[in-house]
């Protein structure tokens, strides 16, 4: 998907906070539980645990309204899903995969890596807009990835469609 200005600005302004130190330190532990999660669960796709904005010492942009690390399983598709109610900025942090959108009738493939010396911003993060489907595709290796929201953390809605009918939607929030 392509980024203007503004929304380059704002993924560098991320991207810097998200390499601090105490973001760093707490993301270990955080990882070391989403693939705990993932191992106890063979059926699931992938394992998720927000963190606390209060953890950045940066000041986030006001939109941002909650952070979350998700684990992606290998060898998997995630399976398509939005959100109705946030935009989506959306990091490599550990590993590689194709996230795709599909802001239209097809799907659009976004390779993203997390070796952060060699890529460039546009190759680590996406910007996914309201009600634009994604999926992660990943590779031999779980994937994590950083996802800032503008909805809170009690009200990010995922919706999925029922049997790949997008006219038929399961709606669920993250954290119950």
């Amino acid at each position: 998907m392509v980024m203007d200005a503004d929304e380059l600005r704002l993924l560098a302004s991320l991207d810097k906070a998200v390499r601090e130190d105490a973001i760093k330190q707490h993301m270990a532990g955080v990882i070391q539980r989403v693939q705990q999660t993932l191992e106890d669960n063979p059926q699931a796709m992938m394992s998720w645990e927000p963190i606390p904005l209060t953890l950045y010492k940066q000041e986030l942009p006001a939109e941002i309204k909650s952070c979350w690390v998700f684990n992606l399983r290998k060898n998997k598709t995630t399976g398509a899903e939005r959100h109705p109610n946030s935009i989506q900025r959306m990091m490599s942090y550990q590993g590689s995969g194709d996230f795709q959108t599909k802001p239209g009738s097809t799907w659009e493939s976004n390779f993203l890596d997390s070796n952060s010396d060699k890529e460039a911003i546009g190759k680590r993060w996406l910007s996914i807009p309201v009600n634009v489907w994604h999926q992660g595709v990943v590779s031999d290796k779980n994937w994590i990835v950083l996802s800032f929201h503008t909805a809170e953390v009690s009200e990010l809605i995922e919706e999925r469609a029922e049997d790949g009918d997008e006219t038929r939607l399961h709606k669920q929030t993250y954290i119950k």
